[in-house]
């Protein structure tokens, strides 16, 4: 009887060690969603880690996507520059709010700020062998000031932006609205370069800069 337990407890032990041997030494899993990322009918497997690497701005974040291949999970995308650092989020604190898998499309959201907020979200599709951004929408701003909207359709290059001004003094009242669509065209991002470096976009009409 006890050599029967100790079989069986071994088997356990080995079974949980290969549903977790997809883990990186020294890293911790923060959040995982399944969903069919390429539209093969199985899906993917996609998690966002702490690493064991930290900067001045906190813990590195390492977003992988894995695929199963005769029952063994292998990596097959991953970025650590797609998920903001631990602690990127200025006084909110770490900016990961999460991530979403939405008919094949990856969404990965953040938010930080103080008393200027902001949040934002990146949508990702597979095409063309990557999995390309394809949808960036933000919010800025702060009560009392202004709040601006930006929806960015990478895909058509159609850029929607809006800012309000409010006036505290009359209970928040929007006392004026800048609306603006415009195009940009042709930028090309992925989930391995995302944040790599900055893309500033002035609007043609207001001449406001916008970062992506």
């Amino acid at each position: 009887m006890k050599f029967e337990i100790l079989i069986a407890l071994s088997f356990l032990s080995m079974s949980c060690f290969g549903q977790d041997s997809f883990v990186p030494p020294g890293y911790k899993i923060i959040e995982e969603k399944m969903g069919d990322l390429d539209r093969d009918g199985i899906s993917e497997r996609v998690i966002v880690y702490d690493t064991n690497d930290t900067t001045e701005d906190g813990i590195v974040r390492e977003l992988q996507v894995l695929k199963k291949s005769n029952e063994t999970w292998t990596v097959w995308k991953k970025s650590r520059n797609a998920v903001l650092k631990s602690q990127e989020g200025g006084m909110a604190g770490d900016p990961f709010e999460g991530i979403e898998i939405e008919k094949g499309i990856l969404i990965v959201s953040v938010s930080g700020g103080s008393s200027w907020k902001w949040s934002y979200k990146d949508k990702y599709r597979f095409q063309n062998g990557n999995l390309e951004l394809i949808g960036y929408s933000n919010t800025f701003g702060k009560a009392c000031e202004y709040w601006e909207d930006i929806d960015f359709n990478l895909s058509t290059g159609k850029i929607i932006y809006k800012k309000e001004f409010e006036d505290c003094d009359k209970g928040q009242e929007i006392y004026k609205t800048e609306n603006e669509t415009f195009y940009k065209k042709g930028i090309s991002i992925d989930l391995s370069n995302r944040n790599s470096k900055k893309l500033k976009i002035i609007s043609p009409k207001y001449k406001h800069e916008l970062y992506l």
